[in-house]
């Protein structure tokens, strides 16, 4: 059995990368397309205060399209449904803290919805996402930025 900072591992003797899940809620206001975004807060450093979809990691036994819905609620108070997987990032190297496999779910939310930032995102807001550049962002979140962009 493996231990670290993120909890237990009973994986046979294998290491295993960790799942995450991040909800993609888009809205589009006046021809602008904006996005449901959390201005992250603590770990990894190297991304705090920079923009990102609301997210977090899929919970032993917990179906990754329940987990992205849970996340949503945990980190902006916004209630999704019917979300429906819209990419997969792997690169072992995107995350400074492991080998984190992303699941990024569109998710279907009301759009007078009004975000309230919590867990550990520190605000949670609709952003425009023709405003955003990479250097606000937080790791390949830009990547589904520049494809919703199209």
């Amino acid at each position: 059995m493996e231990s670290d900072q993120y909890g237990v591992c009973d994986c046979g003797g294998y290491k295993n990368p960790a799942v995450a899940v991040d909800a993609v809620a888009l809205r589009e206001v006046e021809g602008d397309t904006e996005a449901l975004l959390i201005r992250r807060g603590g770990e990894p450093e190297v991304w705090k205060d920079r923009w990102a979809f609301p997210g977090g990691f899929v919970d032993y036994g917990e179906d990754p399209e329940q987990a992205v819905l849970r996340e949503l609620v945990e980190e902006t108070g916004v209630v999704g449904h019917n979300p429906k997987a819209l990419a997969i990032h792997g690169d072992p190297n995107r995350d400074p803290r492991k080998h984190i496999i992303a699941l990024f779910y569109l998710v279907d939310v009301a759009p007078e919805s009004i975000p309230i930032g919590g867990d550990d995102a520190e605000e949670a807001s609709w952003v425009p996402i023709s405003t955003l550049s990479a250097s606000q962002v937080a790791g390949s979140h830009m990547e589904i930025i520049e494809q919703l962009r199209k």
